[in-house]
């Protein structure tokens, strides 16, 4: 359900729009729906049906999504294995520091092979109500300020619903426009539309190779464009919005971990308003990728800082439970074939060193 319909529905009690807005907001900040403001008793501020109704428009809210099963890591993470009103399931993490990363589709269409949500394609949309449900769980268990859409699916390719939720979290949520992030692999959409919105998110972008190329093979059906030409878009929304760019990098041992990448990053990234963030390889049985060591991720990471990039190394949450993103969903799902090839590995790169240019 859209959050549109949700509004529709209070609406249809005949509430007013201010009516709808408390009752929305105190939804979204995990209160009882008939919470107001300290001392204030809800037969002063609601109307009387709309009181009436809230205990079925809470039933109904509560079948949006609830948490089959969560898995806490020794990280101060804990993911979550969503189950919507259909059954079907999504994952959402909660992250230390007050962050949750929530899914915006079943499945994914890009096609990453390195990862196990879009194994088996794109299944359906995830509404805005169910991703704000998602967040209604999140903060039921934690305290949430940071909401980032980098689960389950590919944002762009859901963008009204997903615009639909930033709008929503950013008016009702409480929630810094800053701080609710919008991750993609690269849509044009989206520096067109994300500028107009009422609640305009920070950016992240899934870059992983600075070579189009190799781009192209771990992001098959991402649309191509040419790495610079992404980083120069995103450099023009950074510079509007006030936002540094979030780069996303998985990195994979013997795939995108050689120098060579690393000179491309410092080339398309020095002196930008982005900051790297470099994730070490989640491994999972189903694929045959692997992290790189640690001396190297400490050694690439000493690099690209020397050159002038500010980079972090954000390990996958939920490592030490096997908690991946896809891996929750696929560990309970029927369909257990189909994995996606992954690339051959190259000869191990040598070590970077400080006068590499």
């Amino acid at each position: 359900m859209r959050i549109d319909a949700l509004r529709h529905t209070l609406l249809a009690t005949g509430a007013k729009d201010c009516h709808v807005d408390r009752v929305l907001r105190a939804w979204i900040q995990a209160k009882p729906l008939d919470s107001g403001a300290r001392r204030h008793q809800p037969e002063n501020f609601l109307p009387l049906a709309l009181r009436n109704a809230l205990p079925g428009l809470s039933e109904e809210f509560a079948k949006l999504a609830r948490v089959r099963s969560e898995h806490p890591g020794d990280d101060g993470s804990s993911r979550l294995l969503v189950e919507l009103g259909d059954g079907q399931t999504v994952e959402s993490v909660l992250l230390p520091r007050d962050g949750l990363c929530v899914s915006t589709q079943i499945g994914c269409a890009v096609g990453c092979t390195f990862c196990m949500t879009g194994r088996d394609g794109l299944l359906r949309q995830v509404s805005s109500g169910e991703m704000v449900a998602q967040v209604v769980l999140g903060r039921a268990r934690r305290k949430v300020t940071r909401v980032v859409f980098m689960g389950m699916g590919e944002p762009s390719h859901n963008m009204d619903s997903v615009l639909e939720a930033i709008d929503a979290l950013g008016t009702y949520g409480g929630i810094g426009h800053k701080n609710l992030v919008f991750s993609t692999v690269g849509d044009l959409r989206v520096f067109e539309r994300l500028p107009q919105q009422r609640v305009v998110p920070a950016l992240a972008i899934s870059l992983h190779s600075t070579r189009a190329e190799l781009r192209a093979e771990l992001l098959p059906k991402a649309p191509r464009i040419d790495p610079a030409e992404l980083v120069d878009l995103a450099e023009q929304y950074a510079r509007s919005t006030g936002y540094p760019i979030q780069y996303q990098w998985t990195l994979i041992d013997g795939i995108n971990d050689s120098m060579e990448e690393m000179d491309g990053i410092v080339r398309l990234l020095a002196g930008k308003y982005a900051i790297m963030n470099l994730i070490p390889y989640n491994a999972t049985a189903a694929l045959a990728y692997q992290r790189p060591p640690l001396e190297r991720i400490t050694a690439l990471t000493k690099y690209l800082h020397a050159q002038g990039v500010r980079t972090t190394v954000r390990n996958s949450a939920g490592q030490d439970v096997d908690g991946g993103c896809g891996q929750l969903r696929a560990r309970q799902s029927d369909t257990a074939s189909g994995a996606p090839q992954p690339l051959r590995r190259r000869a191990a790169p040598a070590k970077p060193t400080g006068d590499t240019a």
